[in-house]
């Protein structure tokens, strides 16, 4: 696969918008997610993908920032490669599970290892998900639609968020409106 068709599919090309409605639940907007991976790419991916949703997204390199920024900024999801420089990804997980502070926090593992038994000491450590690398847009989504429809993530209020909009719409039509007559 070349280079182009790489990132149009970790972007989300045709994938996307063949999802099902159920698989399109999102997390409210504004939901602070935190990515943590040593790839620059990944993080600014991943990054990007999020924050086109409409998330809050910080990011962290390695695993001791990854616990500062989650015990500081309390994130709501957090997105965590498994192989990190020092603190590994599974050595976080355990250290956010056994702190009252975070252990409530959805977690979703992220790696490239393609080894089965990753999966299974994500699942013992008490991760909500595992999303193999290369990713894509449809399983970032997939993976937060599935912690909505399970309750671990409350549901983004589509119809509200319309009626917001519409209404900011509105607003700005009848001030456009008054400086004209005036």
């Amino acid at each position: 696969m070349d280079g182009m068709g790489f990132f149009k599919r970790w972007l989300g090309g045709a994938e996307a918008s063949a999802q099902r409605p159920e698989d399109r639940k999102q997390a409210p907007t504004g939901t602070r997610m935190l990515v943590v991976d040593d790839s620059p790419t990944i993080c600014a991916v991943l990054g990007r993908m999020l924050e086109q949703d409409g998330y809050a997204v910080q990011k962290a390199a390695d695993g001791e920032r990854a616990l500062e920024l989650a015990k500081a900024e309390l994130p709501e999801l957090i997105f965590l490669d498994i192989v990190l420089p020092g603190i590994n990804g599974f050595a976080v997980l355990r250290a956010l599970r056994h702190d009252p502070l975070t252990a409530r926090i959805p977690i979703v593992m992220i790696s490239g290892n393609p080894q089965a038994t990753e999966q299974f000491y994500v699942q013992r450590y008490g991760a909500d998900d595992f999303i193999k690398k290369p990713f894509n847009r449809h399983d970032v989504t997939s993976s937060i639609g599935q912690l909505v429809r399970s309750g671990r993530l409350p549901a983004r209020d589509l119809a509200f968020e319309r009626m917001l909009v519409q209404g900011l719409k509105d607003e700005v039509g009848h001030a456009g409106m008054a400086s004209l007559a005036t």
